[in-house]
């Protein structure tokens, strides 16, 4: 097929496609994204974050310094940055990482 078109409209994070060394998500609000209560890094990858709709904050470094994010601007948190994000209930944020992102080149620290 030479055009595939996807969404994705329900509650979280859903991967939607992925291209050989990269891949291309959703993320909607979830109550995982109501209140920072833990910040994550990605040890092989930048995360690349693109506010659709609505709101949402990234939280950048160990301090977790807050970014409050801009419609249909690219913020590229680097790879080993310290990040979360906090969404309100109607955002939609497109992200693209590594496809082989997951819980074993990750880390996570409890806030």
């Amino acid at each position: 097929m030479e055009l595939e078109i996807y969404e994705y409209n329900a509650e979280g994070y859903k991967p939607l496609l992925a291209f050989e060394a990269w891949r291309v998500a959703m993320l909607n609000w979830t109550d995982r994204f109501d209140k920072l209560t833990k910040l994550e890094r990605h040890l092989l990858t930048d995360e690349v974050f693109v506010l659709l709709d609505g709101e949402a904050t990234l939280y950048i470094g160990e301090k977790a310094v807050p970014t409050v994010m801009e419609k249909n601007k690219v913020y590229n948190v680097k790879k080993a940055v310290w990040h979360a994000i906090t969404t309100s209930r109607d955002a939609h944020v497109l992200v693209v990482e590594n496809d082989n992102t997951s819980m074993v080149n990750s880390e996570y620290l409890e806030l």
